[in-house]
């Protein structure tokens, strides 16, 4: 088996992973501090209802992308050791 392709597609899932972890992370830190925080009802204001949305949204799927990334470096990795 050849080693692996320098250009596979690791460095840019983790990346993006980190990349939309972090926009999700400061919605809600906007979230908590700025817009008024959220109840069990929900958010208090209109832009906090939007920075909910993008934090749920944003935080599992960069999560996803971010732990493929992890995997696959982790793998590359162990392929490129001498055995």
């Amino acid at each position: 088996m050849s080693s692996t392709q320098p250009n596979d597609g690791t460095r840019q899932l983790l990346q993006w992973g980190a990349s939309i972890v972090g926009a999700g992370l400061m919605a809600a830190v906007l979230l908590q501090t700025l817009l008024g925080g959220f109840s069990p009802t929900g958010a208090s204001t209109n832009a906090g209802w939007f920075a909910l949305i993008v934090a749920l949204a944003c935080l599992p799927f960069g999560g996803l992308f971010l732990a493929l990334g992890i995997a696959k470096w982790l793998r590359n990795r162990s392929l490129t050791r001498p055995r």
